[in-house]
């Protein structure tokens, strides 16, 4: 006979709790507002996490690092995967204004974590550090077969990939306007042409 379920096995239950991280942050983020979004009760939700909102963060942000994954798998296939990766950024402008004031939940929580909690930092980071690597991977495989002009070191322009996207995760808040972000997005993308 089988035991009593835990919330876990419902997958929603991380996404619906990724969804409050995300709008508020892990800070802000209450067991109140995490039982609100996820309709769990307090001792099923500790039967589940037993690290608590910790753990439950945890499983969000590995969420995002299996998004990315899943990314990287489709980058690896596609004939065009400088377009690709222009497309990642350019579907940011055409996001709805609530995404863009959410911004990305992993920048996120570089910058909020940053003297709070070094574990839950340094996993952001290395996400962050992660898709740095496969946009130069991607860059550099680019430029071996000749289709990137730049001749612009691939760790350099990984490097800007993902500087541009921190930076335009706060100008997206800043001017959350599909008009403004396009310009933005094509001038900055015009680095990988």
């Amino acid at each position: 006979m089988r035991g009593r379920p835990t919330i876990y096995e419902d997958a929603n239950i991380v996404k619906k709790a990724q969804e409050v991280f995300w709008q508020k942050g892990y800070s802000a983020t209450s067991l109140s507002d995490l039982q609100k979004a996820t309709g769990a009760g307090a001792g099923s939700f500790y039967n589940t996490f037993k690290g608590g909102k910790k753990e439950v963060f945890q499983k969000a942000i590995e969420e995002r690092r299996l998004a990315f994954d899943a990314f990287k798998i489709e980058l690896s296939k596609s004939e065009s995967p400088l377009e690709l990766i222009k497309d990642f950024f350019r579907s940011i402008a055409s996001a709805e204004e609530n995404e863009h004031l959410k911004g990305c939940i992993i920048a996120n929580t570089v910058v909020e974590m940053t003297f709070i909690d070094e574990n839950l930092e340094a996993n952001a980071v290395q996400i962050l550090k992660e898709v740095e690597q496969m946009f130069t991977e991607a860059i550099k495989n680019e430029q071996t077969i000749g289709n990137l002009k730049t001749q612009t070191d691939p760790e350099i322009l990984g490097r800007y990939l993902i500087t541009f996207w921190c930076g335009l995760n706060t100008l997206r808040r800043m001017y959350p306007d599909k008009n403004i972000l396009k310009k933005q997005i094509e001038m900055q993308l015009a680095v990988i042409s």
